[in-house]
């Protein structure tokens, strides 16, 4: 971590809500790690990653309202 702020990516980094742009963003990996992490927790006991996904969706802020353009 490089002190970035967590959020959610718009524009080109966004498939869904961002969610994964932002985490992936701010550990400074590959996106596509993260989805696929994302996807692995949701197929898991109990649905836990789609959950996780919901709840980053509504409670993280968009990168444009958390760094200035």
């Amino acid at each position: 971590m490089n002190g970035n702020p967590l959020y959610r990516t718009e524009n080109g980094g966004k498939m869904l809500c961002g969610v994964c742009g932002g985490i992936a963003e701010h550990f400074e990996i590959d996106p596509t790690l993260v989805r696929l992490g994302w996807v692995l927790a949701s197929l898991g006991t109990f649905s836990i990653g789609f959950w996780a996904y919901l709840l980053c969706a509504l409670l993280l802020p968009r990168k444009s309202d958390v760094l200035p353009a």
